[in-house]
């Protein structure tokens, strides 16, 4: 998905890929005594009007990509993201929504207003926020991301690994897996040019879900597939009961997840990444990802547009 991951210990995370250009939002300042004692009012009241009275925030999700959001016992979306929204959502004072939508849907149904937000394992990345391929080209309008989270990619082989593969470059002359209209597809494409250049050429099998991505793997028919970090670890420990899968080698390219807005929804930006820094401060945030065992990919606060 644009999914996306990371390893270290949190002041090493943040400072790999939070240390960027994207402007810290930190909420609780200025001299008003009321907002100082009750930092989350004030961040209701500086929500957009719209918000303020439909009491509601949608988001758009692809609710297929474990542990991150998928469908609990109960039928509704569980996982990492859903957690997070749930919080932000009681900070707020908004109910909160879920769109279902598949994953390369995602962002035109934002700037169709079919919801307000997206939030699902969405890498902030410079060709989402302006709106163009690695090219140039234009791809649609640009967006604003609110990070929250710090992923890396990483590479999931059938377990024992019986190919050897450690490292991108182990991937030459073999197939590999990704879901579509991932940050996984855009470096198994760039992986594509290293390898031709290498005189192996590698094959790109691209799936509409990661599921099916996976499924290439335990049939044979793919020698790995390139994931979101929580995601990879995620199906090597659940998938027949840790028999099928396994994570090899270090991650690479570690980028933010983000909540993706219209670039014209300066407010709710705003609002967002103040009660992503509140949910920090308060300690739920921890909570939720050491629930989900992804802690390692924990940010220091906020950051608008903070991706590579």
């Amino acid at each position: 998905m644009q999914h996306h991951r990371a390893p270290s210990r949190r002041p090493t995370v943040a400072a790999l890929a939070l240390a960027t250009t994207g402007a810290l939002l930190l909420s609780g300042c200025g001299g008003d005594d009321t907002a100082a004692k009750d930092p989350v009012q004030q961040i209701r009241a500086k929500l957009p009007k719209a918000q303020q009275s439909a009491k509601v925030l949608r988001i758009g999700m692809d609710v297929n990509y474990p542990p991150v959001e998928f469908r609990g016992a109960d039928g509704k979306p569980d996982g990492l993201d859903p957690d997070i929204a749930a919080a932000l959502g009681r900070i707020l004072d908004l109910r909160v929504e879920y769109v279902d939508t598949p994953f390369d849907k995602l962002l035109p149904g934002l700037q169709n207003k079919q919801y307000d937000v997206v939030m699902s394992a969405l890498s902030d990345i410079r060709q989402r926020r302006e709106g163009v391929d690695e090219n140039g080209k234009s791809t649609g309008p640009a967006v604003d991301f609110v990070d929250y989270f710090i992923a890396g990619t990483s590479i999931v082989v059938a377990k024992g690994n019986p190919k050897g593969v450690r490292t991108l470059d182990d991937l030459c002359g073999k197939t590999v897996a990704v879901q579509s209209g991932t940050t996984q597809d855009e470096i198994a494409a760039r992986q594509v040019t290293a390898c031709t250049r290498a005189g192996k050429p590698l094959t790109v099998h691209e799936f509409d879900t990661d599921a099916k991505a996976l499924a290439e793997v335990a049939a044979g028919t793919a020698h790995a597939v390139l994931n979101d970090f929580p995601v990879a670890a995620w199906a090597a420990k659940n998938t027949d009961g840790g028999n099928r899968f396994e994570v090899t080698g270090a991650q690479s390219r570690s980028n933010p997840y983000g909540i993706a807005l219209r670039k014209e929804d300066t407010e709710l930006r705003d609002g967002l990444a103040k009660a992503v820094d509140q949910l920090i401060r308060s300690g739920e945030y921890d909570r939720i990802l050491a629930k989900w065992n992804v802690a390692a990919g924990a940010a220091q606060n906020a950051v608008v547009n903070g991706g590579i």
